[in-house]
């Protein structure tokens, strides 16, 4: 990127755009190789063994495991528009995304820290309702928010309220998950249907209705991740949950970082029929609509089957039920492809072609999280 380039909304889609602001822009001017994988979150090896008093994860049973020194960790910023959604909300979007970028590596979330950006003007009984949907989702996530910070801005500044959070958590012993670690054999599973988040935030944002009111999927994964990780030990490979860019840039990010290729049946990727019937009326492919509370995993073939009935029993459970819509097939796993030698992501349509899945270019749809 030329410095007379500017950064449009596209940037932040997570798509083409946002991997060359990354590399060309951030990673080129840090020049940290312990960032060039770009998982969701980075495992880190704590100096020093025995009690790890200066590491700040010593309280209530994390000084076992923090100890020694596989702690993960992460930060995200949540920018909704609306700040409510069928479904959710950005307090409960900020808690769930990210725990979900910790359990991407495998680990067990323990504390976030919370920061509030408020828009000059909001009201207050707003903001009551953001925190109390946070402490709702902290608890159903079991994960305690351990420090935080205010700042207030001038009116015009930031839409509302912005959130900014930071995750640490502990890497079960044994347990090495990451972008790269696919193989050429691997089964390609996805956790449930596709798209409902974002299909929720735009059809609120654009005051739209349809006959099935869609919800997001919002949920923290790490309860699910935990009972396969658990079950199936090191042959589970990569974890990644599909936000900006959808399905298809996960499966373009996965591939590429491990240097593999993905032959993936549109026929098999689960889609809410509200979604599909949404996305159609909208011109928006359901593989790049963001989701999040789902997640893709790539597993040793051999243990497809198991990996398939761990999930269906444990998938994401919500705090409370959820009113009659088009989210009620959260628990519908499915081996969606493999993973083969090469490069890049081949779709097999349901036409009976083939076609290449390609990386998003930008976002079809900003300010979804």
């Amino acid at each position: 990127m030329q410095d007379s380039e500017k950064i449009l909304l596209a940037h932040g889609g997570g798509g083409e755009l946002t991997a060359r602001l990354v590399s060309e822009v951030i990673l080129a001017g840090l020049g940290d190789a312990a960032l060039g994988s770009l998982d969701d979150a980075a495992v880190l090896q704590l100096a020093g063994s025995g009690t790890s008093p200066g590491t700040g994860m010593t309280r209530r049973g994390a000084q076992d495991k923090a100890s020694r020194g596989q702690v993960a960790f992460t930060t995200d910023s949540f920018v909704v528009k609306p700040l409510f959604f069928p479904g959710g909300d950005i307090g409960r979007l900020a808690v769930c995304g990210t725990v979900n970028d910790l359990a991407m590596r495998g680990a067990r979330p323990l504390y976030l820290s919370l920061a509030f950006i408020i828009e000059e003007g909001l009201e207050a009984g707003v903001l009551r309702r953001v925190v109390a949907s946070i402490a709702a989702a902290a608890r159903e996530a079991g994960v305690r928010i351990a420090t935080g910070d205010t700042k207030v801005v001038e009116r015009g500044s930031a839409d509302g309220l912005f959130i900014n959070t930071a995750g640490v958590g502990v890497v079960p012993d044994g347990v090495e998950v990451c972008l790269a670690g696919a193989r050429a054999g691997d089964a390609v599973i996805v956790s449930g249907p596709i798209g409902n988040h974002a299909i929720a935030v735009l059809a609120q944002r654009e005051g739209l209705r349809f006959e099935t009111e869609v919800e997001s999927d919002a949920a923290p994964l790490n309860h699910a991740v935990a009972a396969l990780v658990g079950g199936l030990g090191s042959d589970v490979h990569v974890l990644n949950d599909p936000t900006r860019g959808g399905l298809a840039a996960s499966l373009n990010t996965i591939a590429d970082a491990s240097g593999v290729a993905m032959e993936i049946d549109e026929q098999s990727v689960p889609v809410d029929s509200a979604v599909a019937f949404a996305a159609e009326m909208l011109g928006l492919d359901v593989l790049t609509l963001a989701n999040e509370g789902k997640f893709v995993a790539v597993v040793a073939e051999s243990t497809r089957e198991s990996a398939l009935a761990l999930l269906r029993k444990g998938g994401p459970r919500r705090a409370a039920p959820l009113r009659k819509s088009a989210s009620g097939g959260s628990h519908r796993p499915a081996v969606i492809g493999r993973v083969k030698k090469g490069k890049g992501v081949t779709l097999l349509t349901s036409g009976g072609g083939r076609r290449v899945l390609e990386m998003p270019y930008g976002e079809d749809s900003p300010r979804i999280c």
